[in-house]
């Protein structure tokens, strides 16, 4: 189905609006008690004991298959579950309870799907969030659903989990559990590394941002645990020589998501980008060299090839403004090791610098502010949003700075020339360098415009002369 069936209408058959004028409809809703109660009693039935005794295989297989009348009530109820009375009324009702049941019987994942459905939609309640939360045996259940074969399943779980791990006061419970059960990681890192479902990936994607984000103990944890040993390989040497499993798979996540979701590729840089924050999670992504060249290569190719490129109008930086940040200070950590990284010993500098200034000049003409008074008032209600904006151009702004100083501090006078000669570094690129770098980097300036006196004396006196404090002393 594309989508679930409205929710029912009150004035449906015999069930009308007598039942509704009688006091049958749930809080300030249309929906009627005494429906939900025959849907929830369905349930029940449904995985009793007595039904699942003594099953044969063609009553096996009917299990596995929901009836179609109850599928389209079901997905009623689930639609129904945004509602926070009807939510509500399915906590009176005791509701998780029986989805519980269903979980950890019922062997058709359609019905499984749905049921974790509207724990999720109830989940979005913060009072409702925490009772399912601390319901330890409905939480060994959901984080049972990981393991499932079944890629719906697995996309409302994952999105249920979610929204447990954004409210504050249970995010730790489930921080917690999940930290308990090891085999969640190799149920992740196989959903990332062989899943072709790209909305499934991209909430797994979040599921793993969000939990790296709250906790650096598990992040760490991952990546120790994921370290296996190349199988050819002598234990002896085995430190050196470990293979990394979270990376590989953050990376096959990211390629399946890239050309289809830009949010998604956004999700995975950044776990990433966490993941540099910490020693070992730097050495996951460089310590084996084809994880590390494979990490590179991506970013590389989405910062020089795909993303804001000089055909693109200035405004795209608004939109790719956070993954640029994530995939620069990706490429940034790496390229800091590039003295000990043999696969970085390729021409790379010069388009690098290409790709960050044209960052740099776009934010320029992203962060200038509208001239036409007349919209003070349309200003004035975006206010929030435009202060968000420059938060993270600022992010982006501050990255790239540091980046760009350290491509500079090693470029040589061969490259310089190449630059000024491909158009890398031209002047009007050079003058929107040093506006960004300047004053911060201004010993990295200076030596680059010694560099620059020696290959084009004519650029580097229109440099000095833009900018009087960069004089160089003689």
């Amino acid at each position: 189905m594309d989508r679930n069936p409205s929710p029912p209408s009150p004035a449906n058959g015999d069930e009308g609006e007598e039942e509704v004028v009688g006091g049958d409809c749930i809080g300030s809703t249309v929906y009627s008690k005494h429906w939900l109660f025959g849907v929830l009693s369905g349930l029940i039935q449904v995985v009793s004991p007595e039904n699942n005794t003594s099953i044969s295989d063609d009553e096996e297989q009917q299990q596995m298959e929901l009836d179609e009348e109850m599928e389209n009530e079901i997905c009623r109820v689930w639609d129904m579950s945004m509602d926070e009375d009807v939510a509500l009324f399915l906590q009176e009702f005791n509701a998780p309870d029986i989805f519980l049941g269903v979980l950890a019987k019922s062997r058709c994942p359609r019905l499984r799907e749905i049921c974790v459905g509207i724990l999720g939609n109830m989940a979005c309640f913060q009072d409702l969030c925490m009772s399912i939360s601390t319901d330890k045996n409905l939480g060994q259940v959901l984080l049972h659903c990981l393991y499932d074969s079944d890629p719906p399943t697995l996309l409302e779980t994952s999105r249920l989990l979610l929204t447990c791990l954004s409210q504050t006061e249970v995010a730790n419970i489930w921080v917690e559990r999940i930290r308990d059960h090891p085999a969640i990681y190799d149920s992740i890192c196989f959903i990332m590394s062989s899943s072709t479902n790209v909305d499934l990936l991209v909430k797994v994607g979040e599921v793993v941002d969000k939990l790296f984000d709250l906790d650096e103990k598990l992040m760490l944890e991952w990546i120790r645990n994921g370290a296996v040993q190349p199988p050819d390989q002598p234990q002896e040497d085995s430190e050196e020589q470990q293979v990394f499993r979270i990376v590989p798979c953050v990376l096959e996540a990211a390629k399946q998501v890239r050309s289809e979701n830009l949010e998604g590729l956004d999700v995975y840089m950044h776990i990433l980008q966490l993941l540099t924050t910490v020693d070992d999670g730097i050495q996951a992504i460089v310590q084996c060299p084809s994880t590390g060249k494979d990490t590179w290569n991506l970013l590389f190719d989405l910062v020089c090839h795909e993303f804001c490129q000089s055909d693109d109008p200035p405004i795209i930086l608004q939109e790719q403004k956070t993954v640029l940040a994530s995939v620069f200070s990706v490429l940034s950590a790496i390229y800091a090791l590039q003295v000990e990284l043999e696969y970085l010993k390729i021409e790379i500098d010069l388009p690098l610098i290409d790709s960050l200034i044209r960052v740099l000049q776009n934010m320029e003409h992203c962060q200038k502010k509208p001239e036409n008074s007349a919209e003070s008032n349309t200003e004035e209600t975006k206010k929030s949003d435009l202060s968000q904006d420059d938060f993270h151009l600022k992010i982006l702004k501050d990255i790239s700075c540091e980046f760009l100083s350290n491509i500079f501090q090693v470029l040589t006078k061969e490259t310089v020339a190449k630059g000024l000669k491909e158009g890398q570094l031209s002047k009007q690129k050079c003058t929107c360098a040093f506006q960004n770098l300047l004053p911060f980097y201004s010993p990295v300036v200076e030596d680059f415009l010694k560099i620059l006196h020696e290959v084009d004396k004519t650029l580097a006196g229109d440099l000095e002369e833009s900018f009087p404090s960069l004089k160089v002393q003689t």
